[in-house]
Order: structure tokens, then C-alpha cells, then sequence
């Protein structure tokens, strides 16, 4: 069984900086990816990385001003936001895809865990 848990959300103001991590607790590496949620809108992709290789994408919503980035030592996946904007705040939520991928997806119904999301609010 794998558990994600994020940790690193909070309030910044505009263009600022913020760090998410996510912890995944389980015994396998894994194709990863992190999705958000704005209050009244769907659930939307971030940014991917894949199991080993490091290869990741970005939305074109925050391609230039995020990073993911995938420490599998530590079983951690970040993401580095900068140069935020009110539109970026949300939910944020790290996903897993199931161990037999490599590949990172931007597509949430390709991922099979999940967790409980971190907050992000953005000031303007």
C-alpha cells in the first residue's frame, strides 16, 4: 500500500515562492506527478516525472515557473513554485501511478494513489 502525504502549503503573496513536498511511504519507486483543484473548478495537472530517469512535463498553466523535482533516496517528490499568481491557488495534490510504469502521465485517471492535498493560497 502507498501513502502520500504533502506538506509545504500555505499563503504568499504574489509572486512569490513556495516549496511543496510530498512523503511517499512504500517499498517501490514510482512515476509520480502532481495535480491541483481550485475552490468550484476540476482537478487539473501540474507536472510529471517519471520512476528513475528523471524526465519530467509541465502544464503550459506553469511551465517556466515550476519544477518537479524526485528524490527516490528519500522517498520525497517536490514541487518549486515561483513566480506565483492568484490563479495558482489551490489544492495541491501529489499522485502516484501503480509501480509497472515508468513513464509520468499528466492524466489523472492514470494514477492510483493519491493524497490528502496541501493547500496553496496565492495574495494579490
Amino acid at each position: 500500500q502507498v501513502q502520500l502525504v504533502e506538506s509545504g502549503g500555505g499563503l504568499v503573496q504574489a509572486g512569490g515562492s513556495l516549496k511543496l513536498s510530498c512523503t511517499v511511504a512504500g517499498s517501490d519507486n514510482y512515476a509520480m506527478a502532481w495535480f491541483r483543484r481550485a475552490p468550484g473548478k476540476g482537478r487539473e495537472a501540474v507536472a510529471c516525472i517519471s520512476r528513475t530517469s528523471g524526465v519530467s512535463r509541465y502544464s503550459y498553466a506553469v511551465k517556466g515557473r515550476f519544477t518537479i523535482a524526485k528524490d527516490n533516496t528519500k522517498n520525497m517528490l517536490y514541487l518549486q513554485m515561483k513566480s506565483l499568481k492568484p490563479e495558482d491557488s489551490a489544492m495541491y495534490y501529489c499522485a502516484a501511478r501503480d509501480h509497472l510504469y515508468t513513464a509520468g502521465s499528466l492524466d489523472e485517471n492514470e494514477h492510483e494513489h493519491w493524497g490528502q492535498g496541501t493547500r496553496v493560497t496565492v495574495s494579490s
